[in-house]
């Protein structure tokens, strides 16, 4: 098992923290990076956690479930945090590749 530097996967610390404190699950980004695999392992603040998967989506692939494992209470809310956390550089496009990473804490 690799291991990555958190900060290539997850964009800021307000994004480590939920991880570590079990908000955030698994992370969507654009598509035109591939910034871990499955089975890299990473570590924040002596919490190890392992990439369980790694899957080519859309937009339009995603749930509600989805967005609960990202921090969001619904799909909509998703939606509006990405667009805020975007300055309005973002406009959801439901065809917009993405690649999704799912991670857990391990021992």
């Amino acid at each position: 098992m690799p291991e990555i530097d958190p900060d290539a996967l997850l964009p800021n610390e307000r994004v480590k923290t939920a991880v570590l404190d079990g908000e955030i699950t698994q992370l969507s980004r654009g598509a035109s990076n591939r910034y871990a695999s499955a089975g890299d392992t990473f570590l924040i603040d002596g919490t190890r956690f392992e990439v369980t998967s790694v899957d080519d989506r859309t937009l339009g692939d995603l749930t509600d479930a989805d967005a609960r494992r990202e921090g969001s209470p619904s799909l909509t809310a998703y939606k509006e945090r990405m667009q805020a956390v975007h300055h309005g550089d973002f406009e959801w496009d439901d065809t917009s590749e993405i690649r999704t990473y799912r991670f857990e804490p391990v021992e």
